[in-house]
C-alpha cells in the first residue's frame, strides 16, 4: 500500500532532511525570484542532497527524504533556502539524544525557511576545521594503500592454496573488504576533486588523478559533474545523479518489478553495476538533449573549456587499464587484479547518507563520507579530518533541519526499494513545487 505520508525517500541522506541553503550561500538577497535567476543562483550555491527542483520547487529526495522547499518563496537576507539530501553522498548522524523511533524516520522533514543561514553555521564552525594540510592528508593515503597492498599480498599469498569451494570463498571476502578500501581511496580523490586536500589545486589534480585513474575512475569528467550536482542538489531538472522519475515516465516494466524478486534484481542491478552505468551512459542522471557519458569530452556534460582535460582523464584510465591488462596477462591470480570498488561504491552511494550509525566501522574506513555528508555539502572544501568537529558544531543550529535514520543499511535498502518508486506532488505542496517519493502504481 501506499505510505499515507508520501512516502520514504531516503537516498545516500547524511545530508538527507538539511532542507535548507540554496539561495543565500552568498547572502543574496532574494525577492520572489523567478526561475530563471534562481537557477543562475543555484550555481553558486554548495550545499548538500535536498529536495528536488521542478520549475519553481524542490522534491523531498533520495530514498528516505523528506525535505522539500520553493523557489518563488519570498526570502530577506541572511535566511536560507532550503533543501534537503543525496547524494552521492550520505546522510548524517543526528543530535547525541535518544534513538529515534521507526516513527520518526517515517516524519516528513521541515521544507520551510529555516531560521538561520549558512553564514550561521559558518560562524559556528571552529575556524581550523577549514585548515587543509598536505602532511596530513597524504598521511591518508599513505595509510589506505597500505592496507590494501596488505590484503593484496594475503590474497594472493594464501588464498590459491586453499581448497574449494573454501578458496572462492576467500576470494569473495577479498573482494569485498578490498573494496571498502579502496572506496576510503576514491573518497580522498573525491576530496582533491573539491579542493579540500590541499591549498595547492596542481597538488590536489595531481594526487585526484593518479588516484581516480587507478580507480578506473574518470577524475576531470568526474570533478565537474560532480561540482554541478554540488550546486544543483536536489533539483529534478539540474542535478547530475539519483533523480527520481515522475509516475508518468516510469519504464513500462515497472510494475513488474515491484515486487521482492524485482526489488532483489533492482538491487542487485544498482549496488553491483550503477556506478559504471552512471559514468558510460548516465543512468540516473539529468536529462540531456544529447547523448552523456563521462568519457566523451565533446558529449553534453561538459564545455569547451572542460574539454582538455577530459581528455587528460581518459588518457588516464587507458594508461590504467593497458597496465591490469599486462598485470593479468602476467600473473596467474586474476582474481585477486580486480580492484572491485562495486562494493564498497554500492555501500557509500546507495545507503551511507542513511545515518552514521549504520556503517559503523566503515564510517572510518571511507573516511566519514557518510556521517558527516550534511558538513560536506555545506563546505566542501573542508578536508574530510576536521568535518566530524564541524558536523557536532553545526548541529545545535540545524535543529530539526537535521535528520537522522538509524535504521540498519540492509533494512534501508529494502525499504527504499519498496517505497521510494517516484516523485509527485501532493495537495500539501502542490503550489510549492514539491514533491515526495510514493511507491503505488
Amino acid at each position: 500500500m501506499e505510505r499515507e505520508d508520501g512516502g520514504i525517500g531516503r537516498w545516500v541522506r547524511d545530508s538527507v532532511s538539511l532542507a535548507v541553503f540554496r539561495l543565500f550561500l552568498h547572502d543574496v538577497v532574494v525577492e520572489q525570484v523567478p526561475i530563471s535567476e534562481f537557477e543562475l543562483l543555484w550555481q553558486e550555491s554548495q550545499i548538500l542532497m535536498g529536495p528536488l527542483l521542478l520549475g519553481p520547487g524542490l522534491v523531498g529526495c533520495g530514498p528516505g527524504l523528506h525535505a522539500p522547499c520553493t523557489a518563488s518563496l519570498p526570502m530577506s537576507r541572511n535566511q536560507a533556502f532550503q533543501v534537503a539530501q543525496m547524494g552521492a553522498g550520505g546522510r548524517m548522524s543526528a543530535p547525541p539524544t535518544k534513538k529515534p523511533a521507526e516513527a520518526d524516520v517515517h516524519r516528513r522533514a521541515p521544507y520551510t525557511k529555516p531560521p538561520f543561514s549558512v553564514g550561521d553555521l559558518k560562524k559556528a564552525v571552529p575556524p581550523h576545521c577549514f585548515n587543509r594540510s598536505v602532511i596530513r592528508s597524504f598521511s591518508y593515503v599513505v595509510w589506505d594503500l597500505t592496507v590494501a597492498f596488505l590484503f593484496y599480498y594475503i590474497a594472493t599469498t594464501y588464498i590459491p592454496s586453499l581448497p574449494l569451494p573454501l578458496s572462492l570463498l576467500s576470494w569473495l571476502a577479498y573482494w569485498v573488504v578490498q573494496g571498502c578500501v579502496l572506496t576510503g581511496v576514491w573518497v580522498i580523490a573525491h576530496e582533491c576533486g573539491h579542493h579540500a586536500f590541499s591549498n595547492y589545486q596542481w597538488l590536489d589534480d595531481t594526487v585526484g588523478l593518479i588516484l581516480h585513474s587507478a580507480l578506473l575512475v574518470p577524475y576531470f569528467s568526474w570533478k565537474y559533474s560532480h561540482r554541478r550536482h554540488h550546486s544543483n542538489t536536489g533539483s529534478l531538472e539540474r542535478d547530475e545523479v539519483f533523480v527520481p522519475k515522475h509516475k508518468s515516465k516510469l519504464a513500462w516494466f515497472s510494475k513488474y518489478i515491484n515486487n521482492p524478486p524485482g526489488r532483489v534484481l533492482t538491487l542487485a542491478v544498482t549496488l553491483l553495476f550503477g556506478w559504471p552505468l552512471y559514468l558510460a551512459f548516465n543512468v540516473s542522471g539529468r536529462p540531456y538533449s544529447s547523448f552523456a557519458c563521462h568519457f566523451d569530452p565533446y558529449g553534453p556534460i561538459y564545455n569547451d573549456r572542460e574539454r582538455a582535460q577530459i581528455f587528460i582523464s581518459d588518457a588516464g584510465l587507458l594508461l590504467v587499464a593497458y597496465s591490469l591488462f599486462k598485470l593479468v596477462a602476467a600473473k596467474a591470480h586474476p582474481p585477486s587484479i580486480a580492484p572491485l570498488r562495486l562494493v564498497g561504491v554500492g555501500l557509500v552511494e546507495g545507503c551511507s547518507g542513511d545515518g552514521g550509525q549504520r556503517l559503523r566501522v566503515l564510517n572510518k574506513v571511507f573516511h566519514n563520507i557518510t556521517d558527516t555528508h550534511v558538513a560536506h555539502h555545506l563546505f566542501s572544501t573542508m578536508p574530510h579530518y576536521n568535518a566530524m568537529e564541524a558536523t557536532k558544531a553545526i548541529k545545535p543550529i540545524l535543529g530539526e533541519y537535521y535528520q537522522f535514520d538509524g535504521t540498519p543499511f540492509y533494512k534501508a535498502l529494502w525499504r527504499e526499494a519498496k517505497e521510494c518508486i517516484y516523485v509527485e506532488q501532493d495537495d500539501e505542496t502542490r503550489d510549492k513545487g514539491v514533491f515526495w517519493y510514493k511507491n503505488k502504481l
